[in-house]
């Protein structure tokens, strides 16, 4: 038992090192914005200061793309935040997509760094299920970049959120190098520590080139 809990510790503290580090990236590209901005705003004050005329329709757009950058950043303390406050309750019900939603959404930029669109297919109703929020947060990702890696020559995964005759999933679907890509170093211990923390499945249909990952509606149960 504490081997297992310490493989979810670690695993943990590298899923939170790279989804922050991830974040930082974004907050510092934004104030890299702002400031290249900043200091066009500083040459046309220098440009007043020797009377030169200046073109209020220029000032104006460099104000409104500071502003934007702001309202940028702002999002992403906010999705920073919220993830940092996924550790804050051990178990809680939530919406399944939602979360998918919400983790797709921290993946984004190292996504698009290895050229792949995740694409969200919309939900046909509310999925709701009481689990450890981090933790599933968690194993989606580790099945999203193994999803990322099997992904096929579209570079898109699909992500979907549903109930089933087994119960709620999410499905990472068009993996069309999935049977090439999976070996069965996946689920290795991390996987496997965390499925039987959610007290989940993971499934691959290598016919439909999709992984699945079954979830109980009540942890507690």
């Amino acid at each position: 038992m504490s081997c297992k809990w310490d493989t979810i510790g670690e695993a943990g503290l590298q899923f939170f090192g790279k989804i922050s580090a991830s974040i930082s990236h974004e907050i510092k590209n934004t104030l890299a914005i702002i400031n290249e901005n900043a200091g066009l705003l500083e040459d046309f004050s220098l440009m007043a200061d020797k009377g030169l005329p200046l073109d209020p329709a220029r000032v104006k757009t460099l104000a409104g793309k500071i502003m934007a950058q702001i309202q940028r950043a702002n999002g992403i303390v906010k999705k920073m935040n919220r993830f940092a406050h996924s550790v804050d309750d051990s178990v809680k019900t939530v919406d399944l997509k939602e979360i998918l939603d919400f983790v797709a959404t921290l993946s984004a930029r190292l996504a698009s760094m290895r050229g792949i669109t995740l694409e969200l297919k919309p939900a046909t109703s509310r999925v709701t299920i009481t689990t450890i929020p981090f933790f599933l947060e968690n194993i989606i990702w580790l099945c999203l970049n193994v999803s990322m890696d099997a992904v096929g020559r579209e570079k898109t995964v699909g992500l979907v959120a549903e109930e089933s005759e087994k119960g709620p999933r999410i499905r990472f679907t068009q993996l069309e190098g999935l049977a090439d890509t999976l070996t069965d170093r996946f689920p290795a211990d991390p996987e496997k520590a965390l499925l039987g923390a959610l007290k989940a499945e993971l499934a691959v249909d290598f016919r439909a080139e999709e992984l699945v990952l079954y979830l109980p509606r009540d942890i507690g149960r």
